[in-house]
This record gives C-alpha cells, structure tokens and sequence, in this order.
C-alpha cells in the first residue's frame, strides 16, 4: 500500500485547523476554517475526491478522527459521506478505547506501536493509505520515510503560526512533482511522490 498524505496548507506551511474555529486552538491559534473562502467543489474538492477514490482505508491521528467521527456519519447518502463512512480506518490513539470507535470500520493503532503498525499496512498489497489532517501523524510518517506522496492544496493565505506539516528534525526528503492544478481561487493543488 502507498501512504498519501492530503492536506489543506498555506503559504507558511501551516496546517491547523483548516476546517472550523474550534477544531483545533493549540497554542492560541484563532485562525480555524481559514480554507473556506478558497475551497471550490471542482478543483479542490476533486483533490479529495481522487483521493479517496484510490484509498484503500484511511488513516487518522486521533483529534483528526474525532473531529470526522462527529461530521461525516450524519452527512450518509452523499457519495462521498457514504464511502467516507464505510471504508476501512485506522486512528493513531493511547487515550481512545475501543469502545470509542464508534465511527464504522475504525481499528485502533496504540501510539506507541504506531510507526511499527503503519509500516505493516504499507507492507500490505492494496491500494492507498490515505491521510486527511492529522499533521502530527503526518510530519511522523514524512520523517520516519513513510509518505509515499503528498497532495498538498496550497491556499494562498499567510497564516503567522501554527501547526507544520514538516518535519523539523533535520533529515532530507526528496520528492518530485507529479501533477499540480490552479484553482480559480488561487489554490495550487500540489502532487508529489517521493524520490526513489
């Protein structure tokens, strides 16, 4: 399976809370939903929409997870809603029970099994394993070598602080660009694979 990370990012690099106010506010970030006045259902949307298409689960840090856990099961009878409900997932958690998996089709990986676990599933054949969000998840994958591609969705906002998709740990990661496409709002929808 190749791991796909997919994020929403601006100019700085930043990944926090792109889709709501209360959706993540560590370290004071008070910039939640900044995507919205750039998302458009063709380009950006069709980003997310390839993606899933090729997913063969989806893998999620847990405030991630909660937060689609909460939004996606009541929006059932959409195409999207209702693959996004009944594919396979993985949420990276130690603080999650099992009998908080309430969102169907979800396995738990503990924390601290967690690198170990996700090189099993990549070692799988299969398709995609597809990461939405979970940027502390993401920046761990990009730095243990993992991240087999990343659809970047670059809006065009400076956003001053937040959370990095990158790691900061020093190592070098080469990738090299597939595919990119414009919006018309301006959001450079990025495709990279990692360099062999």
């Amino acid at each position: 399976m190749r791991i796909v990370i997919t994020e929403f990012i601006s100019l700085d690099g930043i990944v926090q809370a792109p889709g709501g106010p209360e959706e993540d506010t560590d370290g004071g970030f008070a910039h939640g939903g900044w995507t919205h006045p750039f998302f458009d259902p063709e380009v950006v949307g069709g980003a997310f929409d390839s993606a899933l298409a090729g997913a063969e689960a989806l893998l999620f840090g847990r405030r991630t997870w909660q937060n689609m856990a909460a939004a996606w099961p009541e929006r059932a009878g959409d195409p999207f809603a209702d693959r996004m409900n009944s594919i396979q997932k993985y949420v990276v958690s130690d603080t999650l029970g099992d009998d908080k998996l309430t969102w169907e089709n979800t396995v738990r990986i503990p924390g601290a099994e967690a690198v170990a676990g996700i090189r099993e599933l990549r070692d799988r054949d299969g398709g995609d394993l597809v990461v939405m969000g979970s940027p502390t998840l993401a920046r761990t994958l990009i730095s243990e070598g993992l991240a087999d591609e990343l659809r970047l969705m670059t809006m065009p906002v400076l956003l001053g602080g937040g959370k990095s998709l990158f790691p900061a740990d020093g190592g070098l990661h080469t990738f090299e660009l597939a595919e990119a496409v414009t919006s018309p709002q301006g959001v450079v929808v990025s495709t990279y694979r990692r360099k062999a």
